[in-house]
């Protein structure tokens, strides 16, 4: 079957966009490997559990759940507290995942921080296939955590790892996108109010608490904000 050349560009554009989500999914995912040898763990089961739930921080949260011998209540409560900003990210897309045929299933498993803000910000030539390009930034950012934790896994045995400070590459990433949409993006309030809201939770519940409050004052605000930011889209145009 012959690939098109909108398929063949959304794959080129994909690669370049996620090779800094690469190079820290990849020290990262070792270091998960890594840590799941520490606990008794099989070398290949920390790349079959990234292939099979691929839920990034969660997974550094399950490995002392499964050494701690954890209940299955306790591991789902756990669950959704670590990954409760999904449901933001899950609505968000409804729109651009809309229409996407076969891929979905691998779209929704696949969306995690670094996918959400990637297709958020994309801005692809009209000949770029965009269904096509979401597809291929899901499934290069799950192949590079698998990838790095069957490294890890393989190393583990062998070798001490130290991933601290790495993650920093991810705060890196998130606010080169933040400055790429604010200086493309015509109405900055939705921006500012997230920023607002984020350091006031942050002020209120402290580093550890606050990702949720957070969330759901930047939703209900930007729920608030709607018709006044598509009047202010109306009147421009």
């Amino acid at each position: 079957m012959e690939i098109s050349e909108g398929t063949r560009k959304a794959f080129k554009y994909a690669s370049r966009d996620t090779f800094p989500v690469m190079t820290a999914f990849l020290v990262l995912g070792a270091g998960y490997g890594v840590l799941m040898r520490s606990k008794g763990v099989g070398w290949a089961w920390p790349g079959v559990m990234s292939l099979l739930i691929f839920a990034g921080s969660m997974q550094f949260v399950a490995a002392d759940l499964i050494a701690s011998g954890a209940s299955l209540l306790s591991a789902a409560l756990m669950t959704l507290m670590v990954n409760f900003r999904h449901i933001f990210y899950g609505v968000s897309m409804l729109e651009k995942y809309k229409n996407t045929g076969a891929r979905k299933p691998v779209l929704i498993f696949g969306l995690c921080d670094e996918t959400f803000s990637l297709v958020c910000s994309a801005d692809m030539p009209e000949e770029v296939n965009l269904k096509d390009y979401y597809l291929f930034v899901t499934l290069l950012d799950i192949s590079y955590w698998v990838a790095g934790s069957f490294l890890g896994g393989l190393l583990g045995g062998a070798l001490a790892f130290n991933a601290e400070g790495v993650d920093f590459a991810m705060t890196a990433l998130f606010t080169v996108i933040f400055v790429e949409q604010w200086e493309g993006a015509k109405e900055h309030l939705p921006a500012l109010t997230g920023l607002a809201l984020s350091l006031l939770s942050l002020l209120l519940f402290g580093p550890a608490n606050f990702l949720i409050p957070a969330l759901l004052l930047i939703a209900a605000a930007l729920s608030a904000e709607r018709r006044l930011i598509e009047r202010r889209a109306h009147d421009a145009g």
